[in-house]
């Protein structure tokens, strides 16, 4: 072989390193997770303290909040592809608009007004959510987008443990309210935007490949996506209501008796445990497929779920905690993956977007379902209910749904 054939041998292979893209993506995250999770974990503390509310009004807040954003998930996606693959600037969007309306519940005087900046919040969850992961999709080859996936959750999930260690930190060390704790998360929400605007670059031959599809790209329509994404995405439905906030974690926690400092920990441990394992998940559904990795984190949900529904203390709750973190984390990567093998070069927007609708839509009545069976028989009855949904989403995963072409 002469030195321009090894030249362009060593072109064709793809590379196993991360690009650029994706390496700045996953520090966007982090840095906005950083300002979600020094607010979110305070949410169901905030509720049930300051604002006398308790599980219904969480369920009713984390429901409404995620499913008014899942239309807007949908058409976010689709106009990335329309714009030929243009997808930054829905992405800086969606990043802005959360982090001037998240600081500001520490402001909140009822949890009407929760959910109105809840919202308010998720919407730009909305805007950004699906172009960001196409762009992931995009920036990467087939070989090691799980493992791109793994890693952008990893950063996601290290964000969330910075947050609520910042937040433990400060409410132990410092004479600062819960309010005023929520409005300093505006700092690190302000990086996040900060290093979108400024150190995320486009590929344009991203743009050139996908303008030179739109003339192909498939109707709108929930019959245009293939067989086999339109069933994984069904039993997406069933488990998105197994998979019940997990805010009601930490609610839970606090009517056992555990403090605002050590329900953050606790917080903070799980999401390590998630961070500590995505990356190598991720790697690892690009070695022995998408469906393995799947099973294993939903059947942790399954396991962790039941276990829950017998935890009578802070012990038991830790430890179930951090095994459902450890274990949900290693399919994180490979949930998204999955939807981007499902999707042409031109329609990963759209594909992403219905991904992201379909979470959403079931949001409402899980979060309401767990949230009534909660206040009327109890935390236990909701996590064995839940748990009980998880294990018929696996079955139908593996009898119905199981992705083959990965």
């Amino acid at each position: 072989m002469n030195k321009l054939d090894q030249s362009n041998s060593k072109a064709a292979t793809p590379s196993n390193r991360l690009p650029r893209t994706v390496i700045f993506l996953g520090f966007v995250s982090f840095f906005n997770d950083f300002a979600s999770d020094i607010v979110v974990p305070l949410i169901p503390i905030l509720l049930a303290t300051v604002l006398a509310a308790g599980p219904i009004a969480l369920g009713v807040i984390e429901g409404v909040a995620d499913a008014l954003a899942c239309f807007l998930k949908l058409w976010a996606g689709r106009h990335s592809d329309v714009m030929s693959g243009r997808r930054k600037g829905l992405a800086l969007t969606g990043y802005t608009l959360s982090n001037l309306a998240r600081p500001l519940l520490g402001l909140a005087g009822s949890w009407m007004m929760v959910l109105l900046l809840r919202s308010i919040d998720r919407i730009g969850k909305g805007l950004r959510s699906a172009p960001r992961d196409a762009m992931v999709a995009d920036a990467t080859s087939p070989q090691i987008r799980g493992y791109a996936f793994g890693f952008h959750r990893a950063l996601d999930n290290a964000g969330a443990v910075a947050g609520a260690l910042t937040a433990a930190a400060v409410l132990a060390w410092s004479d600062l309210s819960l309010s005023e704790v929520i409005l300093w998360s505006a700092v690190p929400g302000f990086v996040a935007v900060l290093l979108l605007g400024a150190g995320v670059k486009e590929e344009k031959s991203a743009h050139v490949q996908t303008a030179e599809l739109q003339q192909v790209l498939p109707p709108l329509r929930w019959s245009a996506l293939s067989m086999q994404m339109q069933r994984y995405l069904w039993v997406l439905v069933l488990f998105t209501f197994a998979r019940a906030s997990e805010t009601f974690i930490l609610l839970f926690g606090h009517q056992l008796g555990i403090g605002v400092v050590e329900l953050l920990l606790l917080w903070a441990a799980l999401n390590f445990a998630k961070a500590i394992t995505s990356t190598q998940g991720g790697q690892l559904a690009d070695h022995f497929g998408r469906g393995a990795l799947i099973m294993i984190g939903w059947s942790a949900l399954t396991v962790s779920f039941l276990a829950l529904s017998q935890v009578t203390g802070s012990s038991g709750l830790w430890l179930v905690s951090i095994f459902y973190g450890a274990l949900i984390g290693m399919s994180e990567g490979a949930e998204r993956a999955l939807i981007s093998d499902f999707s042409a070069l031109g329609e990963r927007g759209t594909a992403f977007g219905w991904y992201h609708l379909i979470c959403g839509i079931a949001a409402i009545p899980a979060g309401l379902s767990f949230g009534v069976i909660w206040h009327f028989w109890g935390a236990a009855a909701a996590f064995l209910f839940a748990s009980l949904l998880a294990l018929a989403a696996i079955i139908l995963l593996g009898l119905w749904a199981w992705p083959r072409q990965v």
